[in-house]
């Protein structure tokens, strides 16, 4: 399997343009006009403008929304000192992660020294670049040296998130697990176990929260650090104590919280079994922690726990902070992150967690119940709302704390800004894959010895997006596997047509029988149909040994879908099969039907919209619908422009809790300005559409596929709606991204 992981992750990093960012033009470039405005001449006009007043910078440039990761690799995750080129993947991905939660855009820079003064002087002479500096990955003592110098020579937010966003989400738990306690800051003892760059940044924001710092004690690899040591560098003498201890064990009795930033297993039971009543316990070396969350919750029942990683409760992650913090600090033109700015964050975190959970994490967490307390002591990091909490909280600390540049005065309108700047495209792919994970569903792919199958089954089971069912030869998957360093031992393959399955062949064909016998089958023609992979896999999601199917057509789609109709019904309530696909785009998803099932009269059109509506419910999205046509609200009165006005009728009266209308062209239903302008009267108003339905097939089909080709949008499907049971067909040159998106949609409902 780790062979299997480590290929996986290397044809991510290399498939298609290598590495993981890249600069796309934010204007106009088509026309000789437009690039004589881009580049010379008329390049000259902001240059001078700049010249004349340097903040005129953000005004005509990137500068305002760009960061610098800057790194020398010597303290690369958990690897050490591995190199600037070696650390570069991780850079990028830092980059990655500040565009997909705060849309900021992202230069990571490698400086190839590790003398300290050397890497201050080549920031500080890239710096009138960048709105903003993250530091990343640099080794203590160092870092605290490089960061203290540039805050103090740069007049941009600078900051080393290694120190400050674990010490920011950590300090946001902490607030909120002594309330829960029902202790007060000023009074507890705290222990922190390593005395890395993270640690002391943690300890330094405790006490600066409330923390009293003879009620703290540090220990690093050698023990406690108390006044007995002659080891201690400057930022390790800060945290001496003055009780007579020598040993975490010794520090642990009567304390009411721990915080572990140094390795696996140093903490025991009963180490925690020592500590106050209600004791706080922050595990958080990666990936595993001081102690595992199974022990940990067997010491005690009335430990709150929290450690760094994903699959357990109060994950302390860091990307709850760094991009909302720097998208508050670039928004208001900071000099610098400074404490109130941190403070700011810190809060805005712990109020988050207090507030009602939408249903759109819920969702992505399978519909779990959320809701403050032991459980839930940190926000999630797929809450959309923390870019609108924690970067407004983070720009008015900024604003009061005299650091800011620019003032926001309407923030309603920063909000508005903050959330429509983002979408929710990444948003809705990341909560469907939680929810897929946590459903743990069967998938089925009958053709299971095509290698793209055996690659995204073997993505699946890395990821734990679903359990893999393989039709097919074991010889040639175990082939497959060997010429591809594949590692399919978690997947159950199945040779359906062999003689170790005659009896639930058999099992399948009766109740094929049983459905299809007055419809023309004979019984003996159901046998024979078990000797076809697409049919057996779809009778094991029929009889309940899968949940989904995932099938791939080469030419004839409607030929596919027959074959689904003939075994998998049609659900109860409508009686009615369409297709959709899913757009990413940037102002989120957009979903799309009917795409590849029927050119539709009233009636489908009316079922067609209620299918779409139900799904994308499903997906804790509030579905707006536009019924697309040539013309628009009755300028045309015949064909399919009437169908859709008739349609829309039906629907607005058969079901009032629908919010759809039309029919109308395109650019009114994507502009709801320019649709207000023009049809005031229509019941979306100004709202921004995510559904679209199809006047006919044809244009259905060729839309979504015309987005992928011209824009480059990811595109998702098509999605069948109105089955009994998720099944999906998607076409044969479908790429393993494509498999893995389709399995996370069949897999989260």
């Amino acid at each position: 399997m780790k062979n299997a992981q480590k290929d996986a992750a290397l044809r991510y990093h290399a498939e298609g343009r290598p590495g993981k960012i890249e600069v796309i033009p934010s204007k106009p470039y088509s026309t000789q006009a437009d690039l004589s405005l881009a580049y010379s001449p008329g390049v000259a006009e902001p240059c001078l403008a700049i010249e004349a007043n340097v903040d005129d910078a953000y005004k005509y440039t990137a500068k305002g929304n760009l960061v610098a990761v800057i790194s020398n690799g010597t303290a690369v995750l958990g690897l050490g000192d591995i190199g600037t080129l070696a650390g570069k993947p991780v850079m990028e991905g830092k980059g990655l992660l500040f565009k997909i939660f705060a849309d900021i855009d992202v230069f990571d820079i490698e400086v190839d020294t590790k003398d300290p003064d050397k890497f201050i002087e080549a920031v500080k002479l890239i710096s009138p670049t960048f709105g903003g500096i993250n530091l990343e990955d640099i080794k203590a003592p160092e870092c605290f040296y490089i960061e203290e110098r540039l805050k103090k020579e740069l007049n941009i937010p600078i900051m080393h998130d290694d120190q400050h966003g674990t010490a920011i989400i950590s300090s946001a738990g902490m607030l909120n697990a002594v309330e829960i306690a029902g202790k007060k800051l000023g009074e507890i003892k705290v222990v922190v176990n390593g005395a890395g760059a993270s640690a002391i940044a943690c300890s330094k924001l405790y006490l600066y929260l409330g923390v009293k710092p003879e009620n703290l004690v540090m220990c690093d690899s050698k023990g406690v650090i108390n006044s007995k040591r002659t080891d201690l560098n400057e930022e390790k003498k800060a945290f001496v104590t003055k009780r007579d201890i020598s040993t975490l064990t010794e520090a642990l009795k009567d304390a009411d919280m721990f915080l572990g930033l140094s390795k696996a297993d140093v903490l025991t039971e009963e180490m925690i079994r020592s500590m106050a009543p209600n004791p706080v316990v922050f595990a958080l070396a990666n990936p595993n922690p001081e102690i595992s969350y199974e022990r940990a919750k067997a010491s005690r029942e009335d430990l709150i726990f929290a450690t760094g990683r994903s699959d357990y409760p109060n994950q302390v992650n860091n990307v709850l902070g760094f991009p909302f913090i720097f998208r508050g600090a670039l928004d208001v033109r900071a000099t610098c992150i400074n404490e109130p700015m941190k403070v700011a964050a810190v809060k805005a975190l712990a109020e988050l967690a207090k507030e009602p959970v939408p249903q759109s994490v819920s969702s992505a967490y399978d519909n779990t119940k959320i809701s403050f307390g032991r459980e839930y002591i940190i926000p999630k990091p797929l809450d959309p709302r923390l870019i609108s909490r924690v970067a407004v909280e983070v720009a008015k600390a900024a604003i009061e704390s005299g650091v800011a540049r620019h003032t926001i005065t309407d923030w309603d309108a920063y909000v508005y800004e903050l959330e429509r700047r983002m979408g929710h495209s990444n948003d809705f792919m990341r909560n469907v894959t939680e929810r897929a994970k946590r459903n743990q569903k069967r998938v089925v792919f009958p053709n299971g010895e095509k290698l793209r199958v055996l690659q995204a089954a073997q993505n699946m089971l890395n990821e734990k997006l679903a359990q893999p069912i393989l039709l097919g030869s074991k010889d040639k998957i175990a082939k497959l596997c060997e010429q591809y360093n594949l590692d399919l031992s978690g997947a159950e393959i199945i040779r359906f047509y062999g003689d170790e399955e005659q009896e639930r062949r058999e099992r399948y064909a009766q109740l094929l029988f049983e459905k299809r016998q007055r419809k023309g089958m004979p019984q003996q023609y159901a046998l024979k149909k078990m000797d076809n992979n697409d049919t057996f896999a779809l009778m094991m999601v029929e009889a309940g040994d899968a949940d989904t199917m995932l099938n791939t057509f080469s030419s004839d789609y409607g030929k596919k879908l027959h074959a689904v109709r003939e075994v998998i019904s049609a659900s109860e309530e409508g009686n009615h099969v369409a297709g959709m696909f899913i757009a990413m785009t940037k102002r989120g998803p957009i979903f799309m039907a009917d795409c590849t099932v029927k050119s539709p009269d009233v009636e489908a059109l009316v079922k067609t919209t209620k299918l779409l509506h139900d799904t994308v419910k499903k997906f804790g999205i509030e579905p707006r619908i536009a019924m697309l046509s040539h013309s628009n609200f009755g300028v045309v009165q015949e064909g399919s422009a009437k169908r859709v006005a008739k349609a829309v009728e039906v629907l607005q009266n058969q079901y009032p809790e629908i919010l759809v209308d039309g029919e109308m062209q395109a650019n009114y239903a994507f502009n709801g300005q320019l649709r207000m302008e023009k049809f005031p009267f229509n019941k979306l108003q100004d709202k921004d559409v995510n559904c679209f339905v199809f006047p006919c097939l044809s244009s259905g089909n060729i839309v979504p596929l015309f987005m992928k080709e011209l824009s480059g949008y990811e595109i998702i499907g098509p999605v069948i709606l109105g089955l009994e049971k998720p099944v999906h067909i998607l076409p044969d040159e479908c790429s393993v991204r494509d498999v893995l998106n389709m399995v996370a949609i069949a897999a989260s409902y």
